[in-house]
C-alpha cells in the first residue's frame, strides 16, 4: 500500500462484519405454512436470531432491532471474544441500547443467507436449495415472520421496534401491522418509498448479478462458481449511494490518483476504484446474490403510500410514539422522504420526535460513529423516556405528576425560573394541545408536562437543542418556523406559542398568519424595547441594549433581527384586525407585573391573540 494511503482508507459500515459462524445464534422453526403476501406459501420458516440482556419478568423490556440490507442478526458482540457486531458502536451493555437494562432481539430477516430461510435454504418440497425458485417477498412478510418469533419467546408488547433502511421499512411495516404490539418506533433513514434514481440504482445492481454468466439463472450452487462479478459490481453500485459527495471527497481526493494493488480483475488505478473493488470483494465472501436479488426487491416494492391521503389510511393505525432520524447527506433516502412520514404523522396526532442530522457520512451515517453522540443520544434518551412512561401507566399513576395550577418546581431538569412562562401556563388551560414554536430545550414545555398537559408539540431549529427536549420526553419537530407551518392543519391546537422568538423571526407577518391558521389561540411573548432602561441605555451610553440574554450575544452575533415596543405590536394587530384577549407585561429583573404604563415600565410582553 502506498504511504498516501491511510490504514483506515478501506473503512467502512462493513468494516467489522464476516462470514465467521455465528456462535451464539439461536433458530426456531415453524412448521406451518407461511401464507405470502403475494398469495404463494412457504412450506415452512426457520428464523435464526440473537438475543442480548435479560427479558425482565413482566416481559416489557424487549426491544427489536430489524437490520438492513446486507445485515444479519449479529449486531453486537456477545462477550470480550465474539466477533464486534454490525451496530456494536450502539447496542451493548451500558451503551446507548443499554443491554443491562433492555432485551434485544434481533432476527436475520426472511429472504436472508445467514441462517433464516431464503434462497440458498433447502427446499422441503424438492431437497435442492430454493434459488430462483425462492417466492417473492416483500415487507410484510419479512414483519410476519418477526411476529412469530416475538410470540414464540412470549413478548406480548415490544418496547421499541428500531431500524435504519431496510430495517427502518420494517418498523413502519411493524406499527400498522401490529399496532397494538408496538410501544415506540425509531426509524432511521426510511422513506415511505424508494425515489426513482434510488431504484434505478437497484435495478442496475440486480442486472449485473443476473447478467453475470455464472449466474446460471439462480441455480448455481451446485457449479462450484457463482456470480461473484455481478455480486461484487452490485455492491459496488451500494457503496457509491450509501456515501455522500463530501464523505468521498474527504476520502478519495487526496489521494485521487494513487490506487492499491489488489488480488481483484476490477480497476484500481483511481483510490475510490480500489476501495469499491475491495468492499465488492468482501462482499462476495459473506452474501448470496439471490439473497441481494430477493432483498432489494423487497426495498424497490415497499410503498407506504404516494399522496398523503394513502399514508394517513395506513399510519393513523399506529398506537405509539415516534421517533424518526435522518441525515442531511442522504441521498438514497433523502430527508424530504421522511419528513413527508412526519408530515402524516403529525396530520393523525401521532406522538411524533424528528431530527435532520447534519452530516456529511451519507445513508451509512446511522452505522456511523461520527455522528453517534447525536442519533444514539436521541434514541437512547428517547427509549429511556418511553420505558419510564410504561412503567408509569402499568403503575396507574398520572403522567406529569402535578395537577390543576399546582406549579412546577423551577429547578426540574435543570429548568431555570422566569416569570414569562409562569404568565403563559396560568393562560392555557388543563386537556390543550399546545404547540411551542422555537421551543429551545423545552423548559417551558416541561412546566406544562409537569403541570399534567400531555399533548404537547415542539419545534426547534438546533439539533442539540431537539436532543435536551428528546432527554426530557417531549415531543419535538426539527424545523425552521421562518419556512411557515405548513405540516400542520388549521386549528389543530388550541394554543401555538412563540416565547421570546418574535424578535428572531424573519418574516413576522407569514409566521403570525401561520400561527393564526393552525391555533384556536396564539400566545406572543416578546422583548419590549420601549422599556425604560432600555431607553436609558441608547439614550445616555449611544449604545444598543443588550436584549439577546445570553452570555456573549451583541448586535453582531445576536439571533435578534428586529426589535420592537409593545405600543408597536399593538399597532401591528390593530391594522392587522387581530383580536388581543389578554396583556400581560412584566419586569423580569424585580419579578413583578407591571400594571402601570406597560410600554415604559416592562421589559417583556405577553399578548394572546386570535382573529375573532
Amino acid at each position: 500500500m502506498s504511504d498516501n494511503i491511510s490504514n483506515d482508507f478501506f473503512s467502512s459500515s462493513d468494516s467489522v462484519r464476516s462470514a465467521h459462524s455465528l456462535n451464539h445464534a439461536q433458530k426456531v422453526t415453524f412448521s406451518e405454512p407461511l401464507l405470502l403476501q403475494n398469495g404463494s406459501e412457504l412450506p415452512n420458516v426457520t428464523i435464526v436470531y440473537e438475543t442480548y440482556g435479560t427479558l425482565n419478568e413482566n416481559k416489557d423490556n424487549a426491544i427489536l432491532i430489524c437490520h438492513a440490507l446486507s445485515g444479519d442478526s449479529h449486531v453486537a458482540s456477545h462477550d470480550e471474544d465474539d466477533d464486534p457486531g454490525w451496530w456494536e458502536i450502539l447496542v451493548g451493555p451500558d451503551k446507548m441500547i443499554d443491554t443491562n437494562k433492555y432485551f434485544v432481539i434481533c432476527p436475520n430477516v426472511l429472504g436472508g443467507c445467514r441462517g433464516t430461510t431464503g434462497p440458498d435454504s433447502i427446499n422441503p418440497m424438492t431437497g435442492q436449495r430454493y434459488g430462483m425458485d425462492f417466492p417473492s417477498i416483500t415487507i410484510a412478510d419479512i414483519v410476519e415472520v418477526q411476529y412469530l418469533l416475538i410470540r414464540h419467546l412470549g413478548i406480548e408488547r415490544l418496547l421499541a421496534v428500531i431500524g435504519g433502511s431496510l430495517g427502518g421499512l420494517m418498523v413502519l411495516d411493524w406499527t400498522t401491522r401490529f399496532p397494538d404490539r408496538v410501544s415506540n418506533a425509531v426509524a432511521i433513514a426510511v422513506a415511505p418509498r424508494l425515489t426513482s434514481q434510488s431504484l434505478a440504482f437497484d435495478i442496475v445492481a440486480r442486472n449485473a448479478i443476473q447478467s453475470d454468466p455464472h449466474f446460471y439463472g439462480g441455480q448455481y450452487y451446485d457449479k462450484g462458481t457463482g456470480p461473484s462479478t455481478g455480486l461484487a459490481i452490485a455492491r459496488m453500485l451500494g457503496h457509491i449511494t450509501y456515501l455522500s459527495r463530501e464523505s468521498m471527497t474527504r476520502k478519495f481526493d487526496a489521494t485521487r490518483n494513487v490506487g492499491r494493488q489488489l488480488d481483484t480483475s476490477f480497476e484500481t488505478k483511481f483510490s475510490v476504484g480500489s476501495y469499491l473493488a475491495h468492499q465488492g470483494n468482501k462482499f462476495v465472501e459473506r452474501f448470496d446474490a439471490n439473497s441481494y436479488l430477493t432483498l432489494s426487491m423487497v426495498i424497490d416494492t415497499f410503498d407506504l403510500g404516494e399522496t398523503q391521503e394513502e399514508r394517513i389510511q395506513l399510519l393513523r393505525k399506529s398506537m405509539c410514539r415516534w421517533l424518526i432520524i435522518s441525515f442531511s447527506s442522504d441521498w438514497l433516502f433523502p430527508p424530504f422522504q421522511a419528513q413527508e412520514i412526519v408530515r402524516t404523522l403529525i396530520a393523525v396526532d401521532k406522538r411524533v420526535s424528528y431530527c435532520n442530522i447534519e452530516s456529511d457520512c451519507g445513508h451509512d451515517a446511522f452505522l456511523l460513529e461520527n455522528n453517534l453522540p447525536l442519533y444514539g443520544g436521541l434514541i437512547q434518551a428517547f427509549l429511556k423516556n418511553g420505558y419510564e412512561e410504561h412503567v408509569a401507566r402499568a403503575q396507574f399513576e398520572p403522567m406529569g405528576g402535578l395537577s390543576g395550577n399546582q406549579r412546577a418546581p423551577a429547578h426540574l431538569h435543570g429548568t431555570k425560573h422566569r416569570i414569562d412562562y409562569d404568565g403563559i401556563i396560568d393562560l392555557i388551560p388543563p386537556q390543550a394541545k399546545i404547540l411551542d414554536l422555537g421551543c429551545g430545550k423545552g423548559d417551558l414545555l416541561y412546566q406544562l408536562k409537569q403541570r399534567g398537559h400531555s399533548h404537547l408539540v415542539g419545534m426547534e431549529i438546533e439539533e442539540q437543542l431537539i436532543l435536551k427536549c428528546v432527554h426530557r420526553g417531549l415531543d419535538v419537530l426539527h424545523s425552521d418556523i421562518n419556512k411557515g407551518l405548513k405540516d400542520f392543519a388549521d386549528k389543530q391546537f388550541d394554543f401555538v406559542i412563540l416565547s421570546k422568538t418574535l424578535q428572531t423571526v424573519r418574516n413576522v407577518e407569514l409566521i403570525l398568519e401561520e400561527m393564526l391558521r393552525v391555533g384556536t389561540r396564539v400566545i406572543v411573548s416578546f422583548p419590549n424595547l420601549g422599556y425604560y432602561r432600555f431607553r436609558a441605555e441608547l439614550n445616555e451610553s449611544g449604545r444598543a441594549p443588550r436584549i439577546d440574554p445570553r452570555p456573549g450575544r451583541l448586535w453582531y452575533n445576536t439571533n435578534d433581527v428586529r426589535f420592537l415596543t409593545l405600543t408597536d405590536f399593538e399597532q401591528f394587530c390593530h391594522e392587522k384586525g387581530y383580536r388581543i384577549h389578554r396583556q400581560i407585561a412584566f419586569d423580569t429583573e424585580l419579578d413583578a407585573v407591571v400594571e402601570s404604563n406597560p410600554n415604559l415600565n416592562a421589559d417583556v410582553a405577553i399578548v394572546v391573540l386570535s382573529r375573532e
